[in-house]
Order: structure tokens, then C-alpha cells, then sequence
């Protein structure tokens, strides 16, 4: 009885187990999905580092087309710019042909008053006493220029002539005096777009660490553009002792501005000329790239007292004539100590002399209180000779030592 119970049990439970609802249903179970699209076949472009360098087919080929388009516009620009410069030769010769011998090109003193260089060269000779042969190669520089011009007009070849400068001389010989009209006579010629002259030191040129010096040159470099950069004492750019100087850094920066640029930049490098002239040897570059050199002479006592003068001028003083015989007194001695500088020496004694001035009226009218305090035009523009009196006194009566302060 119990083994046919059992047997009875164990038919029932494989009817059930082949019964089709159950297959049905596993049926929907295991094919409910593909099997071949789970995210472990999926391209992820793998590990190889030059994935990267793989592109798809229709992406190199717009690629390719895209370059080809660009490279036909480029040559078909370049053969148009060719085209416009064989004509415009072309009337260029038809018209120097076709020019009669008498043509009138205008005379040079219509170019000079016109463009306004006879009126910078007039303020050079009024600015700056003496320094003939400076005053000499700068109107040389400008009658290039002028020619070069009349020459432009009638269709001649014209080549921007090189304008780098170099000006050697003592202190207070006038050297940025010169830059500046020069930078001017530029701009009214149509040399440079500004004409301003922007100054620079080594300080402004070299930096203190490794990528620092490239920066701060052409920062400089950006502000003269246009004008005239006027490196002063040039020589401490380079330092022959330490070849791991930053400053050869500024000075090939310099180079290459001077060979490319030339049209747009005008560098003029300044210092006492037999360290400019061991510079030079230094960089054979440099004084290969500068066409104009210019030797500023030291003044001599009498120019000296012209220079003075104009001061006095400028400033609205009257020196009398027995102050001027003081004055000379007084250049002549400090002439012979050491650092002097020429016409800044004559500005640092006007200083001294207008200072004594003014005590010397202030002592009378306010302090003694001479004419009830009041004191008349004359007075506040006269400088007398006891006002240098006062300075001849303190090199004669000053120790050796203390002479160089005087």
C-alpha cells in the first residue's frame, strides 16, 4: 500500500514538472533578451595607448579634403599677390618710360619746411649748445631720407635705409636729447608710425630668473613699436664673465627685432664709447645691424656757459653778467674732479644757484624785512654772482676727499 502511494506521488510530480504551462513559461524566461548584445561585447577601444591615433575612414577623408581646400586657396592668394605686383611694376616702368627728363619732382626745401624736418633740426640747434659734428650726421640721416622721398614720388626704387644707432659719448653729452628729435624727424617723414623714444636699462631688460628675461624684452620691446628704443649703457646687457648671463637672452631678442623689424622699430644703443666698442667685439651682430654711429664730444667750459644760458632761458631767470664769470670759475674747477657730466653738472649748478637765490631774497625781505617785505619781479628772477660765488667757495675750501661732492 505505502509503495503505491509512493509511486503515485512520483508520477504526479513529472506531470507537473512536463506540464506545458511550466515550459511555456521558462521558455519566455531564457529568450526574453539577445544574448549577444550584453555590455561586456560592446567596443570600449581597449587599452592600447595608440587608440588614440586611430580615426574613422570618413573622418580622415573630410579631414583630407578640408587641408586640400585650404592649401588650393592659399596657392591661388599667393598667385593673385604675385599677379597685382607684376602689374603694378608694370605701370611703374610704363610710367618712369613714359616720364619726360624735365619732370619736376619738387625742390628739397618744399620736402624740408613740408614735412616739418626743417623745424626739428631748427629745435636741435636751439636745444642743444655746440656738438657740431652730432648736429652734422643727423642732418646727413635726414637729407637721406628727404631724397629717398622725392625718389618714392617719381616712382623710383625706394628701400627703408637702416636706421639703428649707436651713440657713444661722456653723460650729459645730450645723447637722449638727440633720440628724441630723432624719433621725431622719423615720424614726420613717415619712417615710424609714433616717433616717441621709449628709454630701457639692463633692469628693463633682463629678468632675475630663468624665463623671466624673454617677457620683459618684448614688453619693452611692444612699447617702443612704432619709435625708438634707446637702450642706455648697453654694455651691462652682456656679462663676459658669466656665460649663464640672462642678458645674452635680451640681446638675441634684440637681434632678431632689429633684422625683422626694422621697418617699425628703430634701436639706438648708448654708452661710453670704449666700453660700447669692447661690447661690440663681444656682439659683432649688433654693430653689423647698426648703420649710424655717432661720437658725442665732451663741452668745453665756454659751451658750458652757453648751456647755462639756455637753462636760465627755460626757467625764466636773468643771470648778470658778472654770475657768468662765476659760473665759468666754477665749471672750470669742477671740470677737473672726478664725475663730472657735462651739461648735468650745469643743471645741478643752476639747481644750487636758484636755491641760494631764493634764500638770499627770502633772508632780505621776509627776515630783515627790507621795503616791508616786498620784493619786486627782478628779484625773483635774477641770479647774481655771489649765488655762485657759493659754489666756487666750497671746492676751493673743501677737503680733497669731499671735492667730488661739490
Amino acid at each position: 500500500m505505502k509503495f503505491t502511494s509512493a509511486i503515485s506521488a512520483m508520477c504526479l510530480a513529472s506531470a507537473t514538472a512536463f506540464s506545458p504551462a511550466a515550459t511555456v513559461g521558462r521558455s519566455t524566461t531564457l529568450y526574453s533578451a539577445n544574448p549577444f548584445a550584453g555590455p561586456s561585447l560592446e567596443y570600449t577601444g581597449g587599452s592600447d595607448p595608440n587608440n588614440a591615433n586611430y580615426v574613422k575612414l570618413s573622418d580622415a577623408l573630410q579631414e583630407a579634403d578640408t587641408e586640400r581646400r585650404k592649401a588650393a586657396e592659399a596657392a591661388e592668394q599667393r598667385e593673385r599677390a604675385a599677379e597685382i605686383r607684376r602689374e603694378e611694376r608694370q605701370k611703374k616702368i610704363d610710367y618712369m618710360n613714359n616720364m619726360p627728363d624735365s619732370q619736376a619732382a619738387g625742390t628739397v626745401d618744399e620736402f624740408m619746411f613740408k614735412e616739418g624736418v626743417q623745424d626739428q633740426l631748427d629745435k636741435l640747434d636751439n636745444d642743444l649748445v655746440g656738438l657740431v659734428p652730432v648736429k652734422q650726421r643727423v642732418k646727413e640721416i635726414a637729407a637721406l631720407l628727404v631724397l629717398d622721398k622725392m625718389r618714392r614720388k617719381l616712382g623710383f626704387e625706394t628701400s627703408v635705409p637702416s636706421l639703428h644707432m649707436s651713440f657713444t659719448g661722456a653723460p650729459g653729452t645730450g645723447k637722449t636729447t638727440v633720440a628724441v628729435r630723432m624719433g621725431q624727424i622719423l615720424a614726420k617723414m613717415g619712417y615710424s608710425r609714433r616717433g616717441h623714444v621709449v628709454l630701457a636699462t639692463r633692469d628693463d631688460l633682463v629678468g632675475q630668473y630663468v624665463g623671466h628675461t624673454a617677457p620683459k624684452t618684448k614688453e619693452m620691446i611692444k612699447k617702443a613699436m612704432g619709435g625708438v628704443l634707446l637702450v642706455d649703457e648697453a654694455y651691462y646687457l652682456y656679462n663676459a664673465a658669466n656665460d649663464r648671463d640672462y642678458g645674452q637672452e635680451s640681446i638675441e631678442i634684440l637681434l632678431n627685432v632689429m633684422e625683422n623689424n626694422q621697418d617699425d622699430l628703430v634701436v639706438a644703443v648708448a654708452g661710453y664709447k670704449d666700453r660700447m666698442d669692447k661690447f661690440f667685439s663681444y656682439i659683432p651682430g649688433m654693430m653689423s645691424r647698426i648703420g649710424n654711429h655717432i661720437d658725442f664730444p665732451n663741452y668745453d667750459a665756454d659751451e658750458l656757459v652757453k648751456i647755462s644760458e639756455v637753462m636760465a632761458r627755460d626757467l625764466e631767470y636773468d643771470i648778470t653778467p658778472e654770475a657768468y664769470s662765476a659760473f665759468k670759475d666754477y665749471i672750470e674747477l669742477r671740470m677737473d674732479l672726478p664725475y663730472f657730466s657735462n651739461a648735468r653738472t650745469v643743471r645741478n649748478a643752476m639747481d644750487r644757484a636758484r636755491m641760494n637765490a631764493a634764500i638770499r631774497t627770502f633772508e632780505m625781505y621776509a627776515i630783515q624785512g627790507v621795503n616791508g617785505g616786498v620784493c619786486t619781479v627782478e628779484d625773483l628772477k635774477s641770479i647774481r654772482a655771489d649765488d655762485f660765488q657759493v659754489l666756487v667757495d666750497d671746492i676751493v675750501n673743501a677737503d680733497s676727499s669731499k671735492r667730488i661732492f661739490a
